[in-house]
């Protein structure tokens, strides 16, 4: 999974940035953290749904925020289709 995240080039780290780019139908996968709650995650989880996005799960906030190369925690973050 990490090695999937590092050769993309174009991917986005939060809730916020990931929910716009689902509405522009830019994401190709997302990944949310295993200890996010629930209320955060629910809306991102939706809109996979609706728009057949792959989501992957990440054992925690740290953990995934760690693997998006930040150094704080994140509940979801997506990799972007390439262009």
């Amino acid at each position: 999974m990490e090695e999937l995240i590092n050769s993309s080039r174009h991917k986005v780290v939060g809730t916020r940035q990931t929910m716009k780019a689902l509405e522009k139908g830019e994401v190709e996968m997302v990944f949310v953290a295993g200890d996010a709650e629930e209320k955060v995650i629910r809306p991102v989880a939706s809109a996979c749904d609706d728009n057949g996005v792959e989501v992957r799960q990440v054992e925690s906030m740290d953990r995934l925020g760690k693997m998006f190369g930040i150094k704080v925690k994140a509940a979801t973050a997506a990799i972007l289709k390439e262009v």
